[in-house]
């Protein structure tokens, strides 16, 4: 899996920058957690602070065209995404238990 930056944009007031990105791939299109790591190890972050938005791949073709929110710490994500994103990128507060335990105490 290959990854290239397209653009980078600052948004100083969310503590963010918004990653538009081209990725080549040989098989099916990757999963949001593989290019959420790929893209984190790319920019030198922690995979907590990336946050994959889109995932566009054309039928037949062999890339993807994405949309990332790169944070300056995981609490900034915590605070400023919405939850359905991040649950679907794994990222959670580190003293909050996983959604399925929480109901299960008898």
């Amino acid at each position: 899996m290959d990854i290239e930056i397209k653009a980078e944009d600052e948004n100083p007031m969310l503590h963010r920058t918004d990653v538009r990105f081209e990725l080549t791939h040989e098989e099916a299109t990757p999963s949001r957690l593989s290019v959420r790591d790929s893209l984190a190890a790319k920019l030198n972050k922690d995979s907590k602070e990336v946050v994959v938005h889109e995932l566009d791949t054309k039928f037949g073709m062999r890339k993807t065209v994405g949309y990332a929110k790169v944070y300056e710490s995981p609490d900034h994500a915590l605070d400023v995404e919405q939850d359905h994103m991040l649950e679907r990128n794994k990222i959670t507060a580190d003293g909050d238990a996983p959604a399925e335990d929480e109901g299960e105490e008898a």
